[in-house]
């Protein structure tokens, strides 16, 4: 397990290294296919967000390079910016698997590589594999309506910490250190090439430990152990799906239920109170002349919030797509025909 670890991380900064040497027009070209070498063997094209699931036997594995970065905060509901730390910037590299047990069952595993930055002060970044997860995403109803499509999709899932990366830390931390299980109900909506999504999540999550004896919140707690609130997220979108494309805009808000603010000139806490609403717009293009593959892209942008940064992210990744079971591949191809 360690000389595997070692093995990816020697990868993924190999490639950054690379990719400083080369001409920006041609990064983005070699992103797209490096991405996708180094997680032959693991991952996604499709999310557990969205109402896109692979068929039986069909493996899709790929991954997506994210840039974030923020100048500015909320303090609780004060907006500010913080001249000691300058710009935050976090990156990472998400691996992902999805395998279609059946056409209306699927399996999904992702990690993502995170390593973090601030372009002021004298907070060092952090580095290091976050949160292993594993989700099962089933469409129990699919039915006509009007001129088109309804279905529902139901998607449990489960992640927890894939190393042992300091939590308190923040915001250079590389995530909170809770175990979470998920719960998600996604309704969808297609007529011609249009389609509407709208999903709501409950995220249970465990308490987390960090590397001190004792901390503050609103009272003193003597113990390195600390509750954590869980959350809800909602997600509503609307576009296109045509045979290679398809594109959305969308709207996402996080609410936690519970926590604090952050105190005054104070530092962020775990159990904050973490609450972000963003707008986004994301692509993705399956390649006419290798349908077995695909690149995505996407862009966010934080529009609200509270003790959360105004986080500009981009996105960039590849997937391969393919068949387990040549009966099966013929068996959809012939479906497809019909």
């Amino acid at each position: 397990m360690i000389k595997t670890t070692t093995m990816i991380e020697t990868c993924i900064k190999n490639i950054l290294t690379v990719m400083k040497l080369l001409p920006v027009k041609i990064k983005y070209t070699l992103l797209i296919f490096q991405l996708c070498l180094i997680s032959v063997s693991s991952v996604f094209a499709q999310t557990d967000n969205d109402a896109i699931m692979m068929n039986k036997s069909q493996w899709c594995s790929g991954a997506v390079y994210m840039h974030s970065q923020w100048t500015n905060y909320w303090e609780g509901t004060l907006k500010r910016n913080n001249l000691n730390m300058g710009t935050v910037t976090t990156q990472s590299v998400m691996l992902m698997s999805n395998y279609g047990i059946t056409d209306k069952l699927n399996i999904m595993a992702g990690v993502p590589y995170v390593w973090t930055h601030a372009s002021a002060g004298t907070l060092h970044g952090l580095s290091g594999f976050q949160d292993a997860s594993l989700f099962i995403k089933w469409e129990p109803v699919t039915v006509s309506l009007g001129n088109g499509k309804f279905s529902v999709f139901a998607v449990g899932g489960f992640s927890t910490p894939a190393s042992n990366y300091d939590r308190s830390f923040l915001p250079m931390s590389i995530g909170l250190g809770t175990t979470n299980l998920m719960g998600r109900l996604i309704a969808y909506y297609k007529k011609g090439i249009f389609f509407m999504r709208a999903s709501g999540t409950y995220i249970w999550r465990s308490n987390t430990s960090i590397d001190q004896s004792s901390y503050y919140t609103t009272e003193m707690h003597n113990t390195n152990e600390v509750e954590m609130p869980d959350m809800m997220t909602f997600n509503g979108s609307v576009g296109i799906y045509k045979k290679f494309l398809i594109a959305e805009v969308m709207v996402d808000k996080m609410t936690t239920l519970g926590g604090f603010d952050i105190r005054r000139n104070d530092m962020p806490f775990v159990s904050n109170r973490m609450n972000s609403t963003s707008v986004g717009a994301h692509v993705k293009y399956t390649l006419p002349f290798d349908t077995h593959l695909a690149a995505v892209a996407g862009a966010d942008y934080v529009i609200h919030g509270r003790n959360v940064g105004q986080a500009t992210t981009l996105s960039i990744g590849a997937f391969y797509a393919f068949y387990t079971s040549q009966k099966e591949k013929n068996r959809h191809q012939s479906t497809k025909a019909n």
